[in-house]
């Protein structure tokens, strides 16, 4: 599905990104970690278009795409979570989801969209399957921290995205909501097919994921493997214990 080819990114003397390699399969999960500085978002930019590489190809299902315009790689069927949510703050829970599926179902044509009538079966299953229901009427921006992030990211799904990257979709939660998200990313990833891309700090979180873990350090991935054999390695512990700059 993805395939990331020794992506290089230098900002002057600065390598952000220093031969960065890494492949994401259809239907697949895999969280990124890494230390402060390492080059974990700078790669979410190269990826989707934000920035354009130094060097290195970024390749979608087959087709080259390396420094293509955000708006075009999106289109393929990328989206992408900040860690701060990004929803409509001054409308209703429902009424973002509405906007998003008559976004879809008109393929963005403004006026097919102003003039689309929107089955409320279709965004009361979405609010069930996201424990939103409750929070119908709710204005978005005054939900709680970790309900906004539910939100945002059923709009990513609501996208038909076929590759959805999470910069730390757990940032500002509580255990119990850091638990309760990484149960829904592992759900929304079977349940709709959909490839995966995670940037986590928090390892309750990334042990809740089970699922690959790939490990950058000073700009380029250093060690990819599962959880139990991750969280062994004593240049990994070091490095979250500030021992070895990023």
């Amino acid at each position: 599905m993805l395939e990331v080819r020794d992506v290089k990114k230098y900002f002057g003397g600065i390598k952000a990104l220093d031969g960065t390699s890494l492949t994401l399969g259809a239907n697949e999960l895999k969280c990124i970690i890494g230390p402060n500085g390492c080059g974990k978002s700078t790669l979410f930019n190269v990826i989707t278009g934000a920035l354009p590489p130094t060097s290195g190809q970024i390749i979608f299902k087959g087709q080259n795409i390396t420094a293509w315009p955000p708006h075009k790689i999106s289109r393929l069927g990328f989206g992408r979570k900040f860690q701060v949510p990004s929803i409509f703050n001054d409308i209703t829970v429902a009424e973002n989801i509405e906007i998003a599926a008559m976004a879809l179902a008109t393929r963005q044509r403004l006026r097919k969209t102003l003039g689309h009538k929107l089955d409320p079966a279709v965004f009361d299953k979405h609010l069930g399957d996201f424990g939103l229901t409750a929070f119908r009427n709710s204005v978005a921006g005054e939900l709680p921290h970790g309900l906004k992030q539910r939100l945002e990211i059923l709009l990513l799904i609501l996208s038909e995205a076929s590759v959805i990257l999470l910069d730390e979709p757990t940032a500002g939660m509580s255990q119990a909501e850091t638990l309760e998200t990484a149960e829904l990313i592992c759900h929304i990833q079977t349940k709709f097919m959909t490839s995966v891309l995670v940037i986590e700090h928090d390892m309750h979180f990334v042990r809740a994921l089970k699922c690959p873990l790939i490990v950058m350090m000073k700009g380029t991935v250093v060690r990819e493997g599962v959880y139990e054999t991750i969280k062994e390695d004593s240049e990994i512990k070091k490095a979250y214990l500030g021992e070895i700059a990023c």
